[in-house]
């Protein structure tokens, strides 16, 4: 079971650990009220963790951009 948890934290988007990490509360936290919400409004909360992961998937995208890494000689 350990094996799955960090194949899925690794994997996954990362939306609930920078939310933790933002707003200075828990990972499992996040992602338990994430799993409570969607059952409560019938996966609504999936849509709006879709679309924050698509947003920070562009701003990284953005950011190599304008900073690239490859060094001129």
């Amino acid at each position: 079971m350990l094996k799955i948890k960090y194949f899925v934290e690794q994997h996954v988007f990362g939306v609930c650990t920078r939310l933790g990490e933002k707003f200075g509360i828990s990972t499992a936290s996040i992602r338990l009220y994430f799993v409570y919400l969607s059952f409560i409004t019938i996966g609504s909360p999936i849509i709006l963790y879709l679309i924050l992961a698509f947003w920070m998937n562009i701003r990284r995208y953005l950011r190599q951009q304008n900073n690239p890494t490859v060094w001129e000689i």
